[in-house]
C-alpha cells in the first residue's frame, strides 16, 4: 500500500489582537478621518426667527395657562436682555428697550413656532435692580418674579443675563438660590456673559471661570450681540431645551395658542 507523502498545508495563524498589526491596508488609509456629526444651527436659527408676541401680563394670574415649554429671560437693568434677545431672534423690535430702565414690570410671552403652530414660548422678564425704582415697587416686583420663577409649571428653562464687567450681583445672587431647587429637580439654566466685545481674551477667559465657579450646575457661555459671538451654540441650546437634542423640525405640533390681539405689540422692557 503506498501511502501519500505530500505536506499538509500551514496552519493558519488566528488573527492579531495588536492593533499595530494588520492584515493588509486599512480601507480608510488614506482618507481623512470622520468627525461626529454637528447639529446643524440653521435649524434653531430659522426656528427662533419665528417668535412673535403673544401676550403681557403685569401679574402672575395674567398669565395664559399653557402646555408649551417655556423659557425664561432675566437680567439686570442694562445687562442687555432686549438686545439678546432679539439678537437670537433676528428682529430688532420684537423685545423693547425702555428710555427708562425699571419702569415697565410686565411679564412678555412671545411664541415660537413655523406656519403658525407655535411649539415654545419665551418669557421676557422686566430687567431688576435699577436705583430709580421705588423701594415698595422692587419689592413687589421681586415676588411676582420669584413666585413666578417658583410655580411656572411649564418653565422648562431659565436664561440669566450677566453684563461680566460687573459680574453677579447680590440680586443674581438671589435669584439663583431661588431657582436652585428647581435646577436640582431638573430645570436647565444658562447663564449668558453679554458685551463679550467688550472683554480681552485674557478677561473673558477670567469671567467664564468665575461665573462657573458662581453659578454651579448651569451652562455658562459669552455672548456679543454685536460681533454675534455665542450665537450659534445658544441657538442650538434653546433649540435643544425645548424639542429634544438633535431633534428635527416636526411635521406636527403642539396644539396652536391664539396671541392676544388686544396688544399690537409688548410694552417697552428694560
Amino acid at each position: 500500500m503506498t501511502q501519500d507523502h505530500t505536506p499538509a498545508p500551514p496552519a493558519s495563524s488566528p488573527p492579531s489582537t495588536d492593533p499595530r498589526v494588520q492584515d493588509g491596508p486599512s480601507p480608510n488609509a488614506g482618507k481623512p478621518a470622520v468627525k461626529a456629526s454637528r447639529p446643524d444651527p440653521k435649524i434653531a436659527h430659522g426656528w427662533l426667527h419665528t417668535a412673535r408676541f403673544l401676550t403681557t401680563a403685569p401679574q402672575l394670574e395674567h398669565l395664559p395657562a399653557l402646555d408649551l415649554p417655556e423659557i425664561a429671560f432675566v437680567g439686570r437693568s442694562n445687562a442687555g436682555k432686549s438686545t439678546s434677545i432679539n439678537t437670537l431672534t433676528q428682529q430688532k423690535r420684537l423685545a423693547f428697550a425702555s428710555k427708562t430702565p425699571g419702569r415697565t414690570q410686565s411679564i412678555n410671552l412671545f411664541s415660537l413656532g413655523k406656519q403658525g403652530i407655535h411649539d415654545a414660548v419665551f418669557a421676557d422678564l422686566p430687567g431688576y435692580g435699577y436705583a430709580a425704582v421705588p423701594r415698595e415697587a422692587k419689592l413687589r416686583w421681586q415676588r411676582v418674579m420669584g413666585n413666578y420663577l417658583i410655580t411656572r409649571e411649564n418653565l422648562r428653562a431659565v436664561v440669566l443675563l450677566i453684563d461680566p464687567r460687573l459680574g453677579l450681583t447680590e440680586l443674581d445672587e438671589i435669584l439663583l438660590e431661588v431657582i436652585r431647587p428647581r435646577v436640582e429637580a431638573g430645570l436647565k439654566f444658562l447663564v449668558l456673559l453679554t458685551k463679550a466685545d467688550k472683554l480681552t481674551r485674557s478677561e473673558a477667559a477670567k469671567a467664564l471661570s468665575i461665573a462657573r465657579l458662581q453659578t454651579g450646575g448651569g451652562e455658562v457661555r459669552l455672548f456679543s450681540a454685536l460681533k454675534k459671538q455665542g450665537l450659534d451654540e445658544v441657538a442650538q441650546l434653546l433649540w435643544d431645551w425645548t424639542h429634544g437634542p438633535g431633534a428635527a423640525p416636526p411635521a406636527t405640533q403642539t396644539r396652536p395658542v391664539e396671541p392676544d390681539e388686544s396688544e399690537d405689540e409688548p410694552p417697552a422692557l428694560d
